[in-house]
């Protein structure tokens, strides 16, 4: 299961038009996402951006300072370019999304009562003209739909690549199954935080 990767681009202009906004974001394995575009003031600051589809919820933490022309590949105009509206300066915000593979079986589920490996990998905007490095990723897991989280145990295993370690209990101690909450920050500063209620369900 992966986050789609929206184009969240942002153009400097002389008012915040969004600073928290509900982006359309679908849990499935596609790459590919939905154009969005917002103006922020011209001077560097600290940015909070969140979304919630499907009851997962994710949060970014980001500093974004001003746009140039140069922040943008010629082979992916801004939009205002595009549709002839706005010529100003625009360029991918540095937005840390995360892929999963919970290494489920061919129903969809995990053996109960097993330690169970699952894998996250960081990742950012194609069009991002400098990349990023995904440096800590903290894992926690809830059986109880949220209501009390649990440490779990990571390593990094890569570039951007982290593993976490699961011990499931019987089902019956989760029999809405496992929920999963990520934070991982990068070598930018840059944090993200995605929670999902269910990540997966037990046998």
């Amino acid at each position: 299961m992966s986050t789609p990767v929206p184009s969240v681009r942002r153009r400097r202009g002389g008012a915040l038009l969004v600073l928290a906004a509900a982006l359309t974001l679908a849990l499935s394995a596609c790459k590919g996402g939905d154009l969005v575009s917002y103006d922020l003031p011209a001077k560097s600051a600290r940015y909070t951006f969140e979304t919630r589809t499907n009851d997962v919820r994710t949060q970014w933490e980001y500093t974004s300072a001003r746009a140039s022309k140069d922040d943008v590949p010629k082979g992916s105009p801004c939009v205002g370019e595009v549709v002839g509206s706005n010529q100003a300066a625009c360029r991918p915000e540095p937005l840390i999304f995360l892929r999963y593979d919970f290494g489920l079986a061919l129903d969809n589920t995990v053996r109960a009562g097993t330690r169970h490996e699952i894998t996250v990998v960081g990742y950012y905007q194609e069009r991002l003209t400098e990349l990023p490095r995904v440096t800590s990723l903290k894992a926690e897991t809830t059986f109880d739909g949220g209501r009390t989280w649990h440490r779990v145990t990571t390593k990094a295993a890569g570039r951007n690549t982290f593993t976490a370690v699961v011990d499931n209990p019987r089902r019956d101690r989760a029999p809405e199954g496992v929920g999963l909450r990520i934070s991982a920050r990068d070598s930018q500063g840059n944090t993200v935080r995605q929670t999902i209620p269910t990540a997966y369900t037990l046998r």
